[in-house]
């Protein structure tokens, strides 16, 4: 028997646990999938050594803050900066990240034109896989953060220059905000410019329907959720840990 889980704080909002329980039920394997939720990332060691681990899915907020603990990073990870997913052999901690191309794929299949600039919401592990994502895609990106940092702007910048959001019709949320239970909040964009020949993208699966892709949806924009790159880089891990 071998047993996997996601490290991350909250957690109440995750699908992995049924996600892949149900895929060890189905091949009739006894392997176990748990949610391990941890107030800070130090204690991260003693769930190592308290659970006999095979592998582990890593979310906000560890992302970044996870790779001190690990042995080696593929090239995936390495590329990002941030890991999301875990594979244990015996003391060996390998780092991956499939977030990266899960994304990649997700957006190239959606995007009927990636002669576009985007706006990158938030400045955290998923913004790194993101940002790789369109690189390869040769997507041109300004970050947006909410606190000055460098190569980013802020939100109170984009809403005072009305030419980001009319220039830069891709806008990618990477950030918690909208996610359940807290449903009736948005990233701070200017709304009110969205036309239709903006593309809202938000990597939030729950709610289905976040209120940033409501708001995209009533001014006309063409929007999506995260749910299909969240299952395909759920697979990617998958394939990982069974390698």
């Amino acid at each position: 028997m071998m047993h996997y889980g996601l490290i991350g704080y909250p957690l109440g909002h995750s699908f992995s646990q049924k996600y892949f329980s149900d895929k060890f039920n189905k091949l009739g394997s006894s392997n176990t999938y748990e949610l391990f939720e941890l107030n800070n990332i130090e204690q991260f060691p003693a769930l190592l050594t308290s659970a006999k681990l095979a592998g582990l899915n890593v979310t906000i907020p560890y992302k970044q803050s996870v790779i001190p603990f690990l042995s080696s990073m593929d090239k995936s990870a390495q590329l990002v900066g941030a890991v999301n997913v875990i594979k244990i052999e015996g003391a060996n901690l390998i780092g991956h990240n499939t977030d990266y191309p899960a994304f990649r794929a997700s957006l190239k299949k959606w995007l009927d034109n990636t002669n576009i600039k985007a706006l990158v919401l938030g400045s955290g592990g998923a913004s790194k896989a993101v940002i790789a994502a369109l690189n390869d895609l040769k997507i041109q990106y300004k970050q947006v953060s909410r606190t000055t940092k460098d190569g980013c702007i802020t939100y109170k910048e984009l809403s005072n220059d009305l030419r980001w959001v009319r220039d830069y019709t891709l806008i990618i949320n990477t950030t918690p905000v909208g996610m359940a239970p807290h449903t009736d909040t948005a990233p701070q964009i200017p709304y009110s410019r969205l036309t239709s020949s903006h593309y809202l993208y938000d990597l939030v699966y729950n709610p289905k329907e976040t209120l940033f892709l409501k708001k995209g949806t009533n001014a006309g924009a063409k929007t999506k959720n995260g749910l299909e790159m969240l299952h395909t880089q759920a697979e990617l891990a998958w394939d990982i840990w069974n390698a």
